[in-house]
């Protein structure tokens, strides 16, 4: 099981940076990465509204669950 970050994706279709959304979001760009990479262990809510609201879209179109191959 698995859980697949779509960051980089939604990034390159709204035509923003990363560095831009962490200043908007209010999270480092260290932070950002970690979340991008799948490396993060957990995420708050408040985080993930924030993502959503300034990407304009659902926790669905960051977040995918692909099962083992």
């Amino acid at each position: 099981m698995a859980i697949r970050v779509n960051l980089d994706r939604i990034l390159a279709e709204r035509g923003m940076k990363s560095y831009e959304l962490a200043e908007i979001v209010g999270i480092t760009t260290a932070n950002l990465s970690i979340l991008k990479t799948g490396k993060a262990k957990a995420m708050r809510f408040s985080t993930l509204e924030a993502i959503c609201k300034a990407l304009d879209c659902q926790p669905g179109a960051i977040l995918e669950y692909v099962e083992d191959l």
